[in-house]
């Protein structure tokens, strides 16, 4: 297995993506193949890392996918794989999932690759040391390579806490002082999107080289390595929705796992993009439509007016499956209201109203059991998947898709939506994003 490094943190905020991002783009650089990854649910960060190294990022799951789903994904010809955690090391879930609860400590321990950490030192020195001991000895089966320390002040705050990993037997790998220039807007949901930045390629050089200089890529290099399995096949677990597929991509609907086109692709389908931004209509040669997730509440005006799209696309249910995940899924209601409470008109083909006028956070793993089809996928499979949105439902009147619990086991009132329409299609919809299809 090619050697890999996954750059990790004590929690959110702390610089991961920043260093993930320096490191990509440096070593690219140098000329060498390097493969990103990201732990956990995250459509922006992977585009990011894309962007950076040249290579699609995929998304690595404890949660919701085995541990050979993991291995199989994680095979690459590459010189080093680069992955990036998701909040603080050992974060997840109270109950596990297919392989772990989801924290970046479990990829960690699954392909033994060792763990740098990013460690924000401002307003401590020495006893940083302390934090950086506790993440290395917290698990005998995830090793901390090193620490990359972030927000360093002076040189003289560099020294204090360098003296205190030495102390406690912590490699540094490299001192990143404080730089705003190199910072990513953020909106509601993470990161703003990748290809809404012109000045991407500028940042991405720039993190680069802020890298380099601050940091020892020859011992970074060196510190990668792999304890996973050497060679895994895995069949593919998930059907495509069809054999040709009608996918809305453009900066309204850009949420969909990498891992699942690969999946689709290797089963014989043929993905057929089109854009509702632009006024498009499904191709009609297409036997299935797919409307990923994205931000459709802050294109809802442009939407609205589009009339080639929702006609196309009503046209196209008629006769053949439509699916929706979460802002997909909001496109196909009736309505949505934004958050200067303007009501856009949708496509209609479900009754789901939503709004973002009263805005309230709806996060988490999901276990869905389908109580009717999905496109290419049948009732009563069981799917793990991912939520993570803004919206409000004020109408979900049509009937349920599936029955939805958390991580926890408890019940979620968003179940989804399905309605047959009399020319034989069927239109559905789900706020979750879907992962994959559960092992038992």
């Amino acid at each position: 297995m090619t050697p890999g490094l996954i750059i990790s943190a004590p929690a959110s905020g702390t610089g991961k993506t920043t260093l993930t991002l320096g490191l990509l783009a440096a070593l690219r650089v140098r000329g060498m193949q390097v493969q990103p990854f990201k732990s956990g649910p995250d459509y922006i960060d992977p585009a990011f890392h894309t962007a950076a190294a040249g290579r699609a990022s995929v998304n690595l799951d404890a949660w919701a996918m085995t541990a050979e789903q993991i291995a199989a994904l994680a095979q690459t010809q590459a010189d080093l794989v680069v992955a990036e955690g998701s909040m603080g090391l050992f974060d997840g879930v109270a109950r596990p999932g297919e392989a772990g609860i989801g924290a970046s400590a479990d990829i960690a321990a699954l392909m033994g690759w060792p763990v740098v950490l990013v460690l924000d030192v401002s307003g401590q020195a020495q006893s940083a040391a302390a934090v950086a001991h506790g993440f290395a000895t917290m698990c005998p089966g995830v090793t901390v390579a090193g620490v990359v320390l972030n927000k360093v002040a002076s040189p003289r705050h560099d020294a204090l806490v360098r003296d205190g990993m030495a102390r406690a037997g912590i490699t540094v790998f490299g001192s990143l002082p404080r730089k705003t220039e190199i910072a990513l807007p953020e909106r509601h949901l993470g990161l703003v999107q990748a290809e809404e930045l012109p000045r991407l390629q500028s940042i991405l050089e720039q993190a680069g080289a802020f890298v380099t200089a601050h940091c020892d890529l020859d011992a970074l290099i060196a510190a990668a390595a792999s304890g996973g399995p050497e060679t895994v096949s895995v069949p593919p677990v998930l059907p495509p929705p069809g054999q040709r597929i009608a996918l809305a991509r453009d900066a309204a609907f850009s949420f969909v796992y990498p891992h699942l086109i690969t999946e689709w692709r290797a089963q014989g389908a043929t993905i057929l993009p089109f854009s509702p931004l632009a006024d498009e209509a499904p191709d009609p040669s297409a036997d299935a439509c797919w409307l990923p997730g994205g931000y459709p509440e802050l294109h809802a005006g442009r939407l609205g007016c589009t009339q080639n799209f929702r006609a196309g696309l009503r046209d196209f249910a008629q006769t053949r499956p439509v699916h929706g995940e979460c802002g997909g899924y909001m496109a196909l209601g009736t309505g949505l209201i934004a958050a200067d409470g303007t009501r856009h008109e949708m496509a209609g083909l479900l009754g789901l109203e939503t709004s973002f006028a009263k805005r309230r956070m709806h996060l988490g793993y999901r276990l869905a059991t389908l109580a009717t089809p999905m496109p290419g996928i049948a009732a009563s499979t069981r799917l793990r998947g991912h939520e993570f949105h803004y919206a409000t439902i004020l109408s979900q009147p049509d009937a349920p898709l599936a029955e939805v619990l958390d991580a926890t086991g408890a019940p979620v009132p968003e179940t989804g939506s399905t309605r047959s329409l009399p020319g034989g299609g069927r239109v559905s919809g789900t706020f979750f994003h879907m992962i994959a299809k559960a092992s038992a």
